[in-house]
């Protein structure tokens, strides 16, 4: 179904809504999990032990193989940041290679077509992790989730679709907010939800397992963001538009140099280099509270309420105020500085207390940053490019996410943590000097 007619201020407002409590969901679903990674390897390991062997018990040989007996000093796993590395990575190539995809189909068939299937698919990603007993059902989930996680920048150009250019920074904002309350609510529910042990002794592939219960609450989530998209989202972009975009070629997922605007091609570069160091960090972090502070998953819960509360604030207040006066551009590269900053506190072993200013900075630095480089490349883009550019966008940070943690995870337990995220510190040099050669966008 479509609306040739422009929406209304009252259903432009209905979209933010719509789109607000989508990412919200969607979040919260895919943040549930950060807690529990690190106890996922003992899990699976525990259970191929009665089994003679599995995949995750191949991988842990394989590692001793190097001369690393797989603990350190105190008792920490190390071969855990790998693990975690690893299937972190799997969700984000595939989310790499099918979010353009997704965004160029929504560009000739709508957004809310797209977002149903999106959704749907995520739903049943969240519905065999339910069931996994089997460390290959976990890995055939993420699969799924993957392949389907395209939704936001399909979520986030529908936004573009109802603002005009001079509120597009304050739109993605709005994204901003939602990603940061489902990092509060997800992690905590995750946390929480480890306290709730439903596996069994069954050796069968298809059971219950320590995480059912967070993977439950995230297909609850799927399942009520899938109906709410079905009875209150109005699609955005109009027949004629999408007309006018039907014959433009596929997008060139794997070149970014296919991109028509010098300007968001820098930008697109410039937010892969700055999420290769930030994933990292990010899929490393709950392993190094591990390590140095013997956390638990729901000790972590903690963490994670600072970062997505901070990110709220930051990007609610600070942004949405202030960006019209600083600019998309100059605010992205204080953003990267305060993780320069963050990078270097979290480089070496410190108080919990030291420990959670370098998370305040950090979120703050990421707060500033993903609004604004989106809005860049909305900016930059044509009506009809928004679909496509902000696909390739995405897929940008995709591919990042996908290196970037097995990078980091490698760089930490060969090297150590102060190590790699002193190396994460300087590769932020990277992304700020080339978006100093991104143009200011016109608002005209």
């Amino acid at each position: 179904m479509s609306y040739p007619v422009p929406l209304s201020e009252k259903q432009k407002k209905a979209t933010f809504g719509v789109v607000f409590l989508t990412i919200f969901m969607d979040m919260v679903g895919f943040s549930v999990i950060f807690p529990l990674f690190p106890s996922m390897l003992d899990h699976y390991l525990t259970r191929e032990a009665s089994m003679d062997g599995g995949m995750v018990t191949s991988f842990v040989e394989l590692v001793k193989i190097y001369g690393f007996d797989g603990m350190d000093a105190e008792g920490f796993r190390l071969e855990t940041v790998i693990f975690g590395g690893a299937l972190g990575s799997l969700y984000a190539i595939l989310q790499f290679v099918f979010a353009p995809i997704w965004g160029r189909f929504s560009d000739r068939v709508g957004r809310r077509p797209v977002l149903l299937l999106t959704l749907g698919g995520t739903c049943i990603g969240y519905g065999l992790w339910i069931f996994a007993g089997s460390f290959w059902i976990l890995v055939f989930s993420r699969i799924v989730g993957g392949i389907t996680s395209g939704n936001l920048s399909v979520a986030t150009a529908s936004i573009a679709d109802v603002t005009s250019r001079e509120d597009r920074s304050k739109g993605m904002a709005i994204v901003g907010i939602a990603f940061g309350l489902g990092f509060v609510l997800g992690p905590a529910l995750g946390g929480y939800a480890s306290s709730w042990d439903w596996s069994t002794d069954s050796k069968s592939a298809v059971a219950f397992n320590p995480f059912s219960l967070a993977a439950l609450i995230s297909f609850c989530l799927a399942l009520t963001n899938w109906f709410w998209m079905v009875v209150r989202f109005r699609e955005t972009l109009p027949t004629e538009k999408r007309e006018e975009v039907s014959d433009q070629p596929r997008p060139a997922i794997f070149q970014l140099r296919r991109i028509a605007n010098p300007a968001v091609r820098k930008t697109c570069f410039s937010y892969l280099c700055y999420m290769v160091s930030f994933s990292g960090m990010e899929f490393t972090l709950t392993f190094l509270a591990v390590e140095r502070y013997l956390y638990q998953p729901r000790d972590i819960t903690g963490m994670f309420l600072l970062i997505g509360f901070t990110l709220i604030f930051a990007q609610g207040f600070i942004v949405r105020r202030f960006v019209g006066r600083i600019g998309e551009k100059n605010m992205a590269l204080q953003g990267i500085l305060l993780g320069f900053i963050a990078f270097l506190f979290l480089s070496f072993p410190s108080s919990e207390s030291w420990f959670f200013f370098a998370l305040f900075l950090m979120s703050c630095g990421v707060a500033f940053i993903s609004p604004t480089l989106t809005a860049l490349t909305s900016l930059h883009s044509s009506e009809q490019e928004q679909g496509f550019n902000l696909g390739i966008f995405r897929s940008s940070g995709s591919i990042a996410r996908a290196c970037g943690p097995m990078l980091a995870g490698l760089t930490y337990f060969l090297f150590g943590s102060s190590f790699a995220y002193t190396i994460g510190a300087f590769l932020l040099l990277i992304p700020f000097l080339i978006l100093l050669k991104v143009p200011k966008p016109s608002k005209d």
